[in-house]
Parts: structure tokens; sequence; C-alpha cells
């Protein structure tokens, strides 16, 4: 695995590096004559030392004279290995993945408007996901079974405006993923930082209501750089697979508003999240979700639909040096309409945060269970074809071990009730590598 990590960064800096000479004005002629000339020897230049011990030197002050530019790539390249050990529809064990592409663009350092952002997200993914064989409906490697089901093409799922007004006032609009909302210290990561089951990720309460990428607009005010109170308006359809134009609010509107306030309980810091979403779509169906996989059925039609919930995170302890340092626990419950949202209720609660062992402090950890009630008024329909239904609950460990300032491994074992009468409790067992550039 150390050689093909090292390949692998390897390749992403040559990249990097040769997109930076290409470009030209974001460092000197010289460097780019030492980067492009011999990219092994690049990461020692002038003014980054010989030491073997600093081959990341060179890179960092490149990507560090594209940040101050105004330019900030990421990337994210995500392989689980993962096995359904008990249980489940079958045992077996199956490679799959999520390649994450990030761009953010400062117009204020590169001159044009002060305030001015440009986010861009494409995403894809590859190989299979253990969803299908674990018989489970909330995915228990979400990220394997993002942007689009059954699809390995490459999707556009953010080009979002923001406009700072002021120093807490922020007006943002475009095309949006909602994965980054309902944030948590402890659970949330997108499904790569920490937990990986969808249940531990975000609240699917809100799921039904709230598509993964579609165009929105929106404001938000801010408190110390972080989102206090945000507030969105939104197609009501998934349209993950176009940009969207054509079909704005061809099938109504939805809105999402969070609060999320900080506390310090304990002295130590936390944060205390209530939101709300509501659509004004006609809901006939229950739709194909990557992040909630229910079959396609008939349903009712109804009109409207709505979610409340909250989440919490309190750290517990915390590093004297770095007070974001540190380990604690998180909550998360939600209500929603269940003449259409197949999950009526949903409770969570853990510990996570940085690993306690010292020598580790990079590492982290997480132990989280949740427990999904299903809708009294859709299960009738759900079970005409996948049988009789309960509610589901589950339980995940994880340990995130950063192997490299680059690489993260992480072992994660689940134990899951599909809430399924033809399948039993399914024990799951993988390892999660992350490689971010």
């Amino acid at each position: 695995m150390s050689v093909l990590t090292n390949v692998i960064e390897s390749l992403g800096r040559a990249t990097l590096l040769l997109m930076i000479c290409v470009g030209g004005n974001v460092v000197t002629a010289a460097e780019c004559d030492v980067a492009c000339d011999d990219l092994t020897d690049a990461w020692t230049c002038d003014g980054c030392g010989t030491s073997p011990a600093e081959p990341d030197c060179f890179y960092d002050r490149m990507t560090g004279s594209l940040a101050e530019s105004g330019i900030l790539f990421q990337s994210n390249i995500t392989q689980f290995y993962t096995g359904t050990v008990d249980g489940g529809f079958e045992q077996t064990d199956l490679y799959g993945g999520h390649g994450d592409y990030l761009g953010i663009f400062d117009f204020g350092k590169l001159g044009v408007q002060e305030g001015l952002f440009l986010q861009v997200r494409a995403e894809h993914r590859f190989g299979r996901s253990i969803t299908e064989p674990s018989g489970v409906f909330l995915p228990p490697t979400i990220t394997a079974d993002l942007p689009v089901v059954d699809s390995r093409d490459l999707y556009l799922t953010n080009f979002l405006i923001t406009q700072a007004l002021s120093e807490s006032f922020v007006v943002f609009g475009g095309k949006l993923d909602t994965l980054d909302g309902d944030k948590n210290a402890f659970a949330h990561g997108r499904g790569v930082r920490q937990f990986s089951n969808a249940a531990l990720v975000a609240n699917p309460v809100a799921l039904r209501t709230i598509p993964y990428s579609t165009i929105g607009f929106g404001f938000a005010t801010l408190l110390d750089g972080e989102p206090l109170f945000s507030f969105t308006l939104l197609n009501a359809v998934d349209t993950t697979d176009s940009f969207g134009v054509d079909e704005l609010f061809a099938e109504g509107a939805a809105i999402s508003t969070e609060l999320r306030v900080p506390t310090n309980f304990l002295r130590k810091p936390g944060h205390v999240l209530l939101g709300g979403t509501w659509s004004s779509r006609n809901f006939a169906a229950l739709d194909q979700d990557p992040r909630i996989v229910f079959p396609t059925v008939a349903i009712d039609r109804k009109s409207d639909s709505w979610s409340l919930y909250f989440n919490t995170d309190q750290y517990l302890v915390t590093d004297p040096r770095d007070a974001s340092r540190g380990w604690g626990f998180f909550t998360r419950g939600g209500i929603s309409d269940e003449d259409t949202n197949p999950i009526a209720y949903f409770l969570s609660a853990g510990i996570g945060g940085n690993s306690p062992i010292r020598g580790r402090e990079n590492d982290t950890f997480g132990v989280g269970y949740y427990y999904a009630g299903l809708s009294d008024e859709l299960a009738p329909f759900i079970a005409t074809v996948a049988g009789n239904l309960g509610d589901g609950s589950g339980t995940e460990l994880f340990y995130n071990v950063q192997a490299t300032k680059h690489v993260t491994v992480t072992p994660d074992l689940q134990f899951l009730n599909p809430g399924r009468d033809t399948v039993d409790d399914v024990v799951i067992l993988g390892v999660r590598v992350n490689i971010s550039i």
C-alpha cells in the first residue's frame, strides 16, 4: 500500500507543478525550471532544505503560493474494501470508491471583487458499494454511492457563487450539494473523515425534502467565520446529472434553514444545531436516491413535506494547546411528515474526536449508534416490493489512522439491523483509504 500511495501522491504533485509552470506568474521562472526539469529533486529546491524528512516541502510551497494568489485546489480519492461477514442478503466483499475534486477561487485576492468566491466541485464513483448485499436502506458507505446511483460518470455537483457583504453576512447562489449541511464536530466529514454510514453523516429525516445536488439561493449570518444562521431556497428535485436550469422550480421549491449556536458547557467548546426543511413538491412515489435506498414504488399522492431536526456536539476533553483538538460526544434527532417520508423519526448518539493515544494525536476515532423509525403510512407501500418492514438500527466503530500527511487508513466495523423480516442482522467489516492532495 505504501508504494501505491507514494506513486499516486507523486502523480498528483507532478500534475499540479506542471499546471503552475504552464500558468506562469504564480512562482518565479527559476522555480518553474527546477520543478519542470526534475520533479524528483524539486521537493528539495532552494529554500526548502535537503532533508529526506521534508519531501512535501516544495509541494507545500507551491500550493501555498496558489492559495495566497486566491486559488485553492483539493482532491480526495476514497477507496473502500468492505465485506458482509455475517447476515445481509449475501456474504461477499467488494471494492468501490469515490473521487472528489474541489476548486475554490477567491476573487478578492485575484483582484476582481472583494469578498466574492466561487466553489466548484466534481464527483464520481467507481467499483461497487456494499449497500445492496447488506440489505439495508441507509448506505453503510455513503460516499461510495454518490453522486448518482449506478453511474460512474463525472458530475458537477457544485458551482456556487458567494458574496460577502460584511464580515458577518453572505449571500450565495448557484448549483450546490447539500451533504455539508447538518454540521457536527464528531459525526460529519462527508463520509470520508469520520463515520462512513449515511445515518451518522447527516440526519436522514431531511433527505426526502432536500435533494443532494440542485440549484439554490440563500444567505447566512456568520459568527467568528462560522455559519450561525442560514436560509436556502432550492429547486425541489435533484439535478445532479444536469445543471438544472431547465428544471428550476418546475416541480416546486424546497426550503432549508439551520441555526447553529456555539456553547461552552464545562468550559469546553460545543454546538447546538436546530434545523427544518419544507418542500412544495407533489409526492407520488419514492424516488431512487443514493443517500437512502428504498425501492421505487408508487404511494398515495401527497403535496408538501417537512422535517425538523437537531444535533449537538460537545467536547469533554481538549488539548490545552489547541481547543479544537480533543474528543467528546454527539447526538442527533428528528421527525418528519409520515405521509411522504419513509423515515418518520430518527435518533443517534456517540463519541468521537482525536485519539487519546500518546503520539497519535492526529488519528481520530468514533463510536456511534442510530435508530431509524419507519413511517406507518408508507410501510405498506414499501412492503409490496421489499417484504415486511420495521424500524432499523445500527452501530459503527472506526479508527482513522493518519498514515502520512496525505493518506489516512480507517478500519471500520458495523453491526446493522435492516428492519426487514427477510434479511438477517448484518455485520460489515472493512477498511477505508483516503488520499488527499
